[in-house]
């Protein structure tokens, strides 16, 4: 006899006709009542959502969209060899994980992939069924811990990013701010060590409990050889940052740090920490406190199997500086300010000069190309980089890579067209472009009229700190997050053309109703072709996922 689960229709499914909207909707009330009841702290009831969660029919459809059309190892196999690419397959899945039978996970794939400072990072490449699995245990899981988060934690959350993290480091380290020491720590190995005993008794009588203790003991497979993990998560798994951050939980209650019900940090407080996954900084009033409380982050991590990196961690007062998530922080003598002090946040040097690395490159890759080629490489490099520092004292350095870059670019010219004269490129190659009105030193490729991102422009916005008990799962916070999603700094990611569509939806798709930054490819639609005399007008286009445009294509 089959088993009826929620959610579940018994015909199969047809991957080119799935309802998105309709899909998103359940999984998002599921969510919010989650979330609710965890706040009321109503765990019967919390229990029963998460296991309708974990059997609905809708979070299967999502779980497999993601893994195999949106993350960034949509293309790279586990050890089981196997992709999923076409429709129907993506639907042949669907239809066996809906039935959520017993499963013993795999083990992972393990890769390394270079560091900033040369050494080489492993990552476990779990199986595809097991990602699509870790996918739909982390939409049970997530909604319950982000009503019990605490608010400095702003890393690997949803809402939430390193910008935040960098927007409320710009609070703490004011100048008129007390708090001018810094613990700048880095946990040792934090995805490798944490220890299994605690993170399942933190994660409780969750209903995929037995499933989450498999994947951490799962083991991962390198060179033909099985090696078990007596500890740590599945460092590049989907549920791998969740688990990491369930484990870092009461990092704010073991140094001191309390709050009102508002979110608040209480009058009186010593101490301000900011986290960011395993990187974090902590603020105190004197150099004394400061050691005082590395000893405390040392008794709150042993507990859980880590311990601060003896490299990486130092206490450094703020007119030192340190450096964070690739920003440097520092206070700046200044003769216009009360204190005499001025703080700056500036893209980190080794940022810059690994950036200008990868622009070297990237022009070496590009080279026997034409220019539209040369384009459609640097932009989404340029454009990503920029927008990362758009909101930080970053006017100088972005018009030194324009210098580069535009050198960068003249060489690439004189390369590709050695006997031409430089008359002759330069009437090739360099005109007036809408995007930048006022200047003619634009490279504009004149086929298609696309022209390359000139990261000197770039105009500097500050970025708006998320509120400290905000939510995408509370939904006394859905207007909020609209109007977040909508002013969002991502939307200079796009072409200039798709920016103005992309803000009359409000950042949202068309089609399935969800954020346009979700990670997936984003399409231009035109609601009557252009075959049919359908124009380029703003009125006649749409912004889509690109899965989206096929299925309405169809």
């Amino acid at each position: 006899m089959q088993t009826r689960f929620a959610n579940v229709t018994q015909r199969t499914t047809d991957w080119q006709s799935v309802h998105w909207r309709k899909a998103n909707r359940v999984v998002r009330n599921l969510r919010h009542r989650i979330f609710k009841a965890t706040r009321r702290e109503d765990w019967s009831r919390v229990r029963n959502l998460q296991r309708l969660l974990l059997k609905s029919y809708s979070n299967v459809l999502l779980a497999v969209r993601r893994v195999t059309q949106i993350n960034a190892g949509k293309r790279t196999p586990g050890i089981d060899k196997m992709l999923v690419k076409t429709g129907p397959a993506k639907a042949q899945l669907v239809d066996e994980l809906r039935l959520w039978r017993p499963w013993q996970p795999l083990a992972a794939r393990r890769v390394h992939i270079p560091k900033s400072n040369g050494k080489r990072r492993p990552l476990g490449i779990p199986s595809v069924i097991d990602r699509c699995y870790q996918a739909m245990v982390k939409e049970a899981l997530e909604p319950c811990w982000e009503a019990q988060f605490e608010p400095t934690s702003l890393g690997f959350r949803p809402g939430r990013s390193a910008q935040d993290a960098i927007a409320q480091i710009y609070v703490n380290a004011n100048v008129n701010n007390r708090k001018q020491w810094v613990i700048d720590a880095d946990i040792a190995g934090c995805f490798d060590n944490i220890d299994h005993d605690f993170l399942l008794q933190q994660v409780g009588d969750f209903p995929a409990r037995g499933l989450v203790a498999q994947w951490l003991r799962a083991g991962y497979l390198e060179d033909g050889t099985l090696y078990p993990t007596p500890a740590g998560t599945p460092q590049g798994g989907i549920i791998s940052p969740l688990l990491a951050n369930i484990a870092l939980h009461g990092m704010e209650a073991a140094l001191g740090i309390f709050r009102y019900t508002q979110g608040v940090v209480k009058r009186g407080t010593r101490k301000l920490v900011v986290r960011y996954a395993d990187d974090f900084v902590v603020f105190c009033e004197t150099q004394a406190e400061a050691e005082a409380t590395q000893a405390d982050l040392q008794r709150f991590l042993s507990v859980r199997g880590l311990a601060l990196s003896e490299e990486k961690t130092r206490i450094v007062h703020l007119t030192e500086g340190f450096d964070f998530l690739g920003f440097n922080v520092r206070h700046y003598r200044s003769t216009n300010t009360r204190t005499g002090w001025k703080l700056l946040i500036r893209p980190a040097r080794e940022s810059v000069a690994r950036f200008r690395e990868k622009l070297r490159h990237a022009f070496k890759r590009v080279y026997g190309s034409n220019a539209m080629g040369l384009i459609r490489v640097l932009n989404p490099i340029l454009r990503g980089w920029a927008n990362y520092y758009r909101g930080v004292v970053s006017s100088e350095v972005f018009g030194h890579l324009g210098h580069y870059i535009f050198w960068k670019v003249r060489r690439w010219i004189s390369k590709t067209h050695p006997n031409k004269s430089y008359t002759w490129r330069d009437r090739q190659y360099w005109m007036e472009h809408p995007a930048y009105p006022g200047s003619r030193w634009n490279f504009v490729d004149k086929g298609s009229g696309m022209v390359l991102y000139r990261i000197g422009c770039t105009r500097i916005q500050r970025h708006v700190l998320i509120r400290g008990n905000a939510c995408p799962d509370d939904p006394e916070y859905q207007a909020y997050f609209e109007q977040r999603n909508r002013r969002s700094g991502q939307v200079e990611t796009y072409p200039k053309a798709a920016q103005r569509i992309i803000r009359l939806q409000g950042a949202r798709c068309s089609h399935c109703g969800q954020s346009l930054f979700n990670g997936e490819e984003v399409h231009i639609h035109h609601k009557t072709l252009r075959s049919q005399g359908g124009t380029n007008h703003a009125s006649n286009l749409m912004a889509l996922h690109m899965v989206c445009h096929l299925q309405l294509h169809r």
